[in-house]
């Protein structure tokens, strides 16, 4: 019986690792296309035929392009800045809330949850304007600012903290407490700590998506000097550029690059931290 089972369940691995390969491949695909474009030279970029190794290798000079023809690295500079003020400040914010609502009784602790949960389905575009105009009064745009303060807050990092604490038994916290730590300090010394998959696969998802932001930072800064790795692309192509996608590839590419290799160094504690949270 195990035989046939075994038998069975072949094709059905075949056809899984098959759709996995060909979703993989999509995905994939843009980005070998981009790495490929910032080796070639102009010539060679808007040929029929695809061949990603070029004919004449033109890489130095597309890259060299890229960091010298704009301020690249202060774009990358900004969101590293940006990036890392803001996960700092979630992390302060979203661990406390979280402890809160998955080990402490309290009144209204599933209402508040519910609305972590509403917060989960509203696209952050939907609040833009009263954001704009919030950021106006309290005279903060075009500054760090106003880059950081819209995403103090992530639903989230709540949620996902929330379902992870969940997990964590219940006699840790009361043994932490007969030992004399307060609340505050069993979330910092003790929660967080054992939480670590959770905070990195956080810390993935929160760098990812405010070094890719583009339509916040468009609203919120005008001085380049200020502007993040998407806009500072952006204005790269319009201004300094223009058609001369080879160099815009390569800074594309320095762009994308620092989250490939977070991702690569931490993906095992990336799925943990993932898959953590749905084990009751």
């Amino acid at each position: 019986m195990s035989t046939s089972a075994n038998r069975l369940s072949l094709p059905t691995a075949i056809l899984r690792h098959a759709v996995l390969l060909f979703t993989g491949a999509l995905v994939l695909a843009p980005f070998v296309w981009m790495v490929s474009l910032s080796i070639k030279p102009p010539s060679e970029i808007f040929r029929a035929s695809f061949s990603f190794w070029p004919a004449r290798f033109y890489g130095i000079e597309n890259y060299t392009k890229a960091l010298t023809e704009a301020p690249l690295l202060r774009y990358m500079g900004n969101g590293f800045i940006v990036c890392a003020i803001i996960l700092a400040l979630q992390i302060l914010v979203c661990a406390p809330c979280a402890y809160v609502l998955a080990k402490l009784r309290c009144p209204g602790r599933d209402l508040l949850f519910g609305l972590v949960l509403i917060g989960l389905l509203l696209p952050h575009q939907v609040l833009s304007l009263p954001l704009f105009i919030l950021s106006y009064q309290l005279g903060i745009l075009n500054t760090y600012a106003a880059l950081i303060f819209p995403y103090v807050v992530s639903p989230f990092g709540i949620f996902l903290f929330r379902q992870f604490f969940k997990t964590i038994p219940d006699d840790v916290v009361h043994a932490a407490r007969l030992d004399g730590l307060s609340e505050l300090a069993i979330v910092w010394k003790i929660m967080l700590p054992m939480a670590l998959p959770a905070l990195i696969a956080f810390s993935i998802f929160s760098v990812v998506g405010h070094w890719n932001d583009l339509f916040w930072p468009l609203i919120a800064v005008r001085d380049q000097s200020l502007m993040p790795p998407p806009l500072g692309i952006m204005v790269f192509k319009n201004e300094e550029a223009g058609n001369d996608y080879g160099p815009l590839m390569a800074a594309s590419t320095l762009v994308v690059l620092p989250l490939v290799i977070s991702f690569l160094a931490a993906q095992k504690w990336f799925v943990e931290g993932m898959t953590g949270g749905a084990v009751k």
